[in-house]
């Protein structure tokens, strides 16, 4: 049976600065360094995202539903959907409780990449 001691994501950007920036300053993120240049840490809690530059990929905002590439649990959602939404972030789904136990939102990076975010409904 497969085991799973740690989630890590991979995603292509086309501009460093800009996706670092994002991640920073909209989703609060750290963003660490690594001896290649391409390539930047980004981190929060128990997620970590490696970021590598690719200035020829096909850009993730023209994937449609295949830039979709984390669904994030967190703590505090409706306090963090309104820090992104007053950073300006773009929402791809608007926050609400879902059937299945979960309230959750949407956003585009400014990659195009997309991310959902949630929390367990609390009854």
């Amino acid at each position: 049976m497969l085991r799973v001691s740690k989630t890590r994501f991979v995603i292509a950007v086309p501009d460093l600065k800009i996706s670092s920036t994002f991640y920073r300053d909209v989703l609060g993120l750290e963003i660490h360094l690594l001896p290649h240049p391409g390539v930047l840490i980004y981190s929060a809690g128990n997620c970590t995202i490696f970021a590598g530059e690719c200035r020829d990929a096909i850009p993730p905002a023209e994937l449609g539903d295949h830039s979709y590439f984390a669904y994030l649990e967190i703590h505090d959602i409706d306090a963090f959907y309104q820090s992104v939404i007053s950073a300006g972030a773009k929402v791809s789904k608007p926050i609400r409780n879902e059937p299945w136990g979960m309230r959750e939102f949407g956003l585009v990076t400014a990659d195009g990449h997309r991310i959902m975010f949630a929390s367990p409904v609390l009854e």
